[in-house]
């Protein structure tokens, strides 16, 4: 194996593995957690579900409640050291 898989691969490898990991965990939730499928039988047997509580929940998961409560900014410190001082752009601005 090591004769046709050169060292220029390994980042491309890496990519896909973790890509492909991503896709697996999205499918695993979607399966084992979604409201809106339904693997067991007695749950198929019905045509509409009232479960709109459980699809609150589904969407309002750990991860999205803790980003809610995070600023929309990849980097604050750089952002308020390049921003400088607190300005008022003259849109603002009372004349």
């Amino acid at each position: 194996m090591g004769r046709w898989v050169k060292p220029d691969v390994y980042p491309l490898i890496a990519a896909m593995s973790l890509v492909g990991g991503m896709c697996v965990f999205q499918l695993t939730r979607n399966v084992f957690m979604n409201p809106d499928v339904r693997v067991n039988k007695s749950h198929r047997q019905s045509a509409v579900l009232e479960n709109a509580d459980e699809g609150e929940k589904y969407h309002h998961h750990a991860f999205r409640r803790f980003l809610g409560t995070q600023r929309p900014e990849v980097f604050p410190a750089i952002n308020r050291f390049f921003a400088g001082p607190a300005t008022v752009p003259k849109s603002d601005r009372q004349n």
